[in-house]
């Protein structure tokens, strides 16, 4: 599976984005699918996911301001950020894998594939 997002940019505190991954490859209805996000000088962690039965799980920090959604016919998967602040700022990465478990979902060796990183930008 190749992945490939879009969408981030510079927006402000308040403001939304939408970000997209396009997903190469026949079984991507198969796959969990997430989003991970990795700020300056800290470690990748977990945002949202996605199972092939629109199960969604959510980083309490992203509860309430963010949706993830899915479109197997497309092969995509977005990720709605509303809200946003500072603390969001971020290269955020969308990933594939088996990760069903709630311990693997949030660790990002246990996703199987990456997308390249689109990075989103709050400002105060």
């Amino acid at each position: 599976v190749q992945l490939q997002a879009s969408g981030g940019g510079l927006v402000q505190a308040g403001g939304s984005l939408r970000l997209s991954c396009a997903a190469s490859g026949r079984t991507f209805s198969s796959y969990v699918m997430g989003w991970f996000r990795q700020a300056p000088g800290k470690e990748r962690e977990f945002v949202v996911a996605i199972t092939r039965n629109i199960g969604t799980y959510y980083a309490d920090a992203v509860k309430g301001r963010f949706t993830i959604s899915r479109d197997n016919a497309k092969n995509t998967v977005s990720l709605q950020m509303n809200s946003l602040k500072p603390e969001d700022t971020a290269v955020y990465y969308c990933a594939a894998g088996d990760a069903y478990s709630s311990t693997a979902r949030v660790d990002p060796q246990r996703w199987d594939y990456w997308g390249q990183g689109t990075p989103v930008t709050v400002s105060s």
